[in-house]
């Protein structure tokens, strides 16, 4: 029998308890050992709660009981889990967590603890949820050289945008009703100004390529400048609008490698594997230079979903006790190049009577108009530079909007 202790008993926490009691007998035998929790750490008490006769709250009881093999840590945030998650993998427990925030701004340096003490360090839960895009990069897809690695990585800003598209409501309606629903924080900048796929996109990439990309480098944008017109002319050139977070490596004639990332909104055409991903799935596109293209689709968020993801690293942790495994991600900083180099069309709204001026200044690809916002028109711009895109823009000086299109 292998015992568990779990760091915190919210959303997640109480889903990974419910995981492993429901699942018992399937775990069990999948891991090829009894799986048990023996503590979970809270500064609360819940009577009532057949929990409680496992709460503590001080986490030294967990860190000093040989007993205790692995710790799931689903607290959330920096502190207290930065220390708690150090010490533990310090005194030879494997940590699994779905901390998306620690593991983007110290994922690499546990990786390295880990090795050195012979445990493991897992994170499939913080990214996607439920979704094994992780599991797959270091396992799956390991004989492959990732180009690309994109999705929607946010279950909350996905759905205000399809609520903006199916039933024309504005941000704040779609907002507030993604409150009400429970799939939106009461402070919810962290989804809808991109910094929770920021987070995300940055563990993936530091996977997909191997070296360290810090979020902080990322350029980040949210959807909150997103109006009902920008979706209105989206669907005249029959795409829909997504939160992107991607990055992807792009090789010149000379053999130069170059990294791009960003978290911005997008136009996706129909027919691209993201164009359907709607509500609050979440999905990852990954493009490998054997493979081709391959997705991976799924609930992004939730009590569940997220708990099932930390329990499938707490079976790999018991069944690979005392031997660490392999994860493509060393410490070493990956350099991303300037967005200001990257190239591709982009969606803009003018006025309508600047329609013929804009169409040749920008080159327009494609044209649309709609009868219902009759002052405005939408064109898809000829393929250039961002800083190209920038200057035009600012030179014309009637761009009402401007969403990046995807390729």
């Amino acid at each position: 029998m292998v015992n568990i202790a779990v760091l915190g008993y919210g959303t997640v926490g109480s889903g990974v308890v419910k995981v492993l009691t429901t699942n018992q007998e399937k775990i069990d035998k999948k891991a090829g050992t009894p799986i048990r929790v023996k503590y979970v750490l809270d500064l609360r008490d819940f009577p009532g709660d057949p929990i409680q006769e496992k709460i503590v709250h001080d986490f030294d009881v967990i860190l000093k009981d040989p007993e205790v093999k692995v710790v799931v840590e689903v607290m959330g945030g920096l502190k207290p889990a930065y220390e708690f998650t150090k010490a533990a993998l310090e005194a030879g427990k494997s940590v699994c967590t779905s901390n998306k925030e620690l593991v983007a701004e110290h994922g690499a340096e546990f990786l390295d603890l880990a090795r050195e003490r012979n445990v493991n360090y897992l994170f499939e839960a913080s990214c996607g949820g439920g979704i094994p895009v992780i599991r797959t990069l270091n396992s799956s897809l390991t004989a492959e050289d990732i180009d690309e690695v994109s999705g929607i990585l946010n279950g909350t800003t996905n759905y205000i945008l399809t609520e903006m598209s199916e039933k024309g409501s504005d941000f704040d309606s779609a907002l507030k009703e993604a409150q009400e629903l429970g799939y939106a924080e009461r402070n919810p900048e962290a989804d809808v100004e991109g910094h929770d796929a920021c987070r995300k996109i940055a563990i993936l990439s530091s996977l997909a390529f191997g070296h360290t990309v810090k979020y902080q480098d990322i350029h980040t944008e949210g959807i909150t400048k997103i109006s009902h017109n920008d979706i209105v002319f989206a669907k005249k050139f029959d795409m829909s609008v997504k939160l992107l977070a991607s990055a992807y490596k792009y090789r010149d004639g000379s053999g130069k490698k170059d990294y791009y990332a960003m978290v911005a909104p997008f136009l996706v055409r129909h027919g691209h594997p993201l164009f359907n991903v709607n509500g609050v799935f979440n999905a990852v596109f990954v493009h490998g230079n054997m493979l081709g293209d391959s997705m991976f689709y799924g609930s992004g968020a939730g009590s569940l979903p997220t708990a099932s993801a930390v329990v499938g690293d707490v079976v790999d942790a018991v069944k690979h006790l005392s031997r660490t495994l392999f994860v493509f991600w060393d410490s070493k900083e990956l350099k991303l190049s300037d967005n200001g180099s990257a190239k591709r069309p982009f969606f803009i709204r003018v006025p309508a009577d600047k329609k013929e001026e804009a169409s040749s200044f920008f080159n327009a690809s494609e044209i649309a108009e709609s009868d219902e916002i009759k002052e405005e028109t939408a064109l898809i711009t000829e393929i250039m530079t961002e800083d190209e895109f920038e200057k035009k823009a600012s030179e014309a000086g009637y761009v009402l909007s401007r969403i990046r299109v995807n390729q």
